[in-house]
């Protein structure tokens, strides 16, 4: 069905919109994902789901058009733990590579996925690259024990342009939730997601128990995966759908806050991983406790 006909039932406001099924998402989407379609219909299809919200229904739909589309990386040896890295550091230092650093010192594979969305944060990808970890110009096996970087564009690139239209459009749209719950590996993997706000810890949750996911889902740092340093979130699991409390969070911060590094950018959040895992500086209490769950769940599968 053409696009414009899938907009007129998305597009009509919270109260009279109506939800896709499955099949028509993923319809819809790789239609946006291949580019068929004009600028101004996918505008057009980005703010009206904006409005209208997608359903648990309709982004599987949005990750099964993806996954027909996706640059697959290939089977691990060990189950691939995969970190989608999208919103950067605002305030905090973007800590994502140092838990990508010490998940793969447990001998893990580990990917890190994502692109930069703004311009006025620092994205893990640069920390990443000062820690002489490059993005992949190809897609590869991932080793245990390695730490790779993918661009979104070497993952998919209808994707990356999907992003990139809220450079456009100043506002966030369903490629900004679907990489947080997508799976780009063929074999066993977990995927570590987060969320910013209380609601969208309830529509991911219904995603990952209709997809059947293995996945942990907490509130990280600044919409990044890794747990904030300065207090214990709420971290949930899901293996093959099925949902489960891994830790309850704690009101308020914790009583000692660890000595982070002292500005955001990717030079000093480098320095100071390179300490943590030098030893140098204790590995903050609430990333430790998220990576003993991630090798905890990553037995399970």
């Amino acid at each position: 069905m053409s696009i414009s006909q899938y907009i007129k039932v998305i597009g009509r406001g919270k109260q009279g919109a109506r939800a896709l099924t499955r099949e028509q998402a993923s319809d819809l989407f790789g239609q946006v994902l291949d580019r068929t379609v004009t600028d101004l219909e996918v505008g057009g299809f980005c703010l009206a789901m904006r409005i209208k919200g997608e359903t648990p229904e309709e982004m599987a739909g949005f990750l099964d058009a993806t996954y027909q589309r996706l640059n697959h990386l290939p089977a691990t040896d060990r189950p691939l733990v995969v970190l989608p890295s999208y919103n950067g550091a605002r305030k905090l230092p973007v800590l994502t590579p140092l838990l990508a650093l010490l998940l793969a010192r447990e001998g893990l594979p580990v990917l890190v996925h994502g692109t930069p969305t703004e311009s006025s944060r620092i994205f893990a990808s640069e920390v990443l690259q000062v820690l002489d970890i490059h993005a992949l110009t190809a897609i590869k096996t991932i080793a245990n024990g390695e730490v790779a970087f993918a661009s979104t564009e070497l993952l998919c690139p209808g994707l990356k342009q999907l992003l990139d239209v809220r450079r456009a459009v100043g506002l966030r749209n369903s490629g900004h939730s679907l990489v947080k719950i997508m799976n780009p590996c063929l074999g066993k993997s977990l995927i570590v997601s987060s969320y910013t706000h209380p609601e969208y810890a309830v529509s991911m949750a219904q995603i990952f128990e209709l997809i059947q996911a293995n996945a942990l889902l907490l509130r990280g740092t600044e919409g990044e995966v890794v747990a904030d340093a300065r207090r214990t979130p709420h971290m949930e699991a899901f293996i093959a759908g099925k949902r489960f409390v891994l830790q309850e969070a704690q009101p308020g911060t914790l009583p000692t806050v660890p000595d982070l590094a002292k500005t955001i950018d990717a030079a000093s959040t480098a320095a100071y991983i390179q300490a943590v895992m030098a030893g140098q500086q204790a590995v903050p209490g609430s990333i430790a406790r998220q990576v003993e769950h991630i090798l905890q769940l990553v037995s399970k599968l």
